[in-house]
């Protein structure tokens, strides 16, 4: 049977570097989306595609070329623009070769909706596992960029670092990844319980977990999402962190 050019059979994959993108809205990309909810279409030269070198588990859970937006069809019933995972994917691939990404991110999430058991994170595991599986490869880490609606209540912000921490556990047993890496972003937005929310992003103490704080990169008029240039900056502190504390 005659494939498409963006996507390939099983049979003809690379080995890939695979990393899992998961989290809420500013990791599955809102540069370049304005408040009427239309992408701008551009993407800047970090942020893109390589057909040779990166890779993403799309939505029928087959590998196809990666390409800005990364989340589309996955980040269902959203409009999403540029966000870290490509800039990231090729700040990387001269150093790890071929990349695969797989989005997992759902907007409008919080910690609590990533329970074991919840749909987001089924579909994660269920993603994960399909992209070992068709093509081969090894999965490396997580990019982790969630938090925001956590900064609401004080409720939620207290029962923040468990449910993350549970979060990680779980992942790694769900995959039998013991010491699957983690690379968590400290959020750069939010409401009145931000700061609690940052620091137990910033002091998670588990094994293979580590932090890049986005505080400080541009954000959009609405003062949540990161603006275009703000993610490719993002994308290229998450590579760093991962050449810094986990290639071997």
């Amino acid at each position: 049977m005659e494939l498409s050019n963006s996507t390939q059979s099983n049979e003809a994959q690379p080995a890939k570097q695979i990393f899992i993108l998961a989290g809420q809205s500013n990791m599955s990309g809102r540069g370049g989306v304005d408040k009427h909810k239309q992408w701008d279409g551009v993407v800047p030269p970090e942020s893109s595609a390589d057909a040779s070198k990166i890779f993403r588990l799309g939505p029928n859970l087959h590998w196809e070329a990666a390409r800005e937006p990364l989340h589309q069809e996955i980040d269902s019933n959203r409009t999403c623009g540029v966000g870290p995972g490509m800039s990231f994917a090729n700040a990387l691939k001269e150093r790890v070769g071929v990349v695969g990404l797989v989005p997992c991110a759902v907007a409008g999430t919080a910690i609590k909706d990533w329970a074991r058991g919840t749909a987001a994170y089924e579909d994660m595991v269920r993603r994960v596992k399909a992209a070992a599986a068709h093509g081969g490869g090894e999965i490396k880490a997580v990019l982790w960029y969630q938090g925001e609606k956590d900064t609401f209540t004080e409720e939620d912000a207290n029962s923040y670092k468990e449910n993350t921490e549970r979060l990680i556990v779980n992942l790694r047993e769900d995959l039998d990844l013991p010491s699957l890496r983690v690379i968590l972003v400290a959020i750069a937005s939010g409401r009145g319980y931000l700061e609690k929310v940052r620091d137990i992003q910033k002091g998670i103490d588990l094994p293979n977990v580590v932090c890049v704080d986005a505080m400080g990169l541009p954000l959009q008029e609405d003062n949540l999402h990161l603006t275009t240039e703000a993610h490719v900056q993002l994308g290229r502190m998450l590579a760093d962190a991962y050449l810094t504390h986990f290639l071997t």
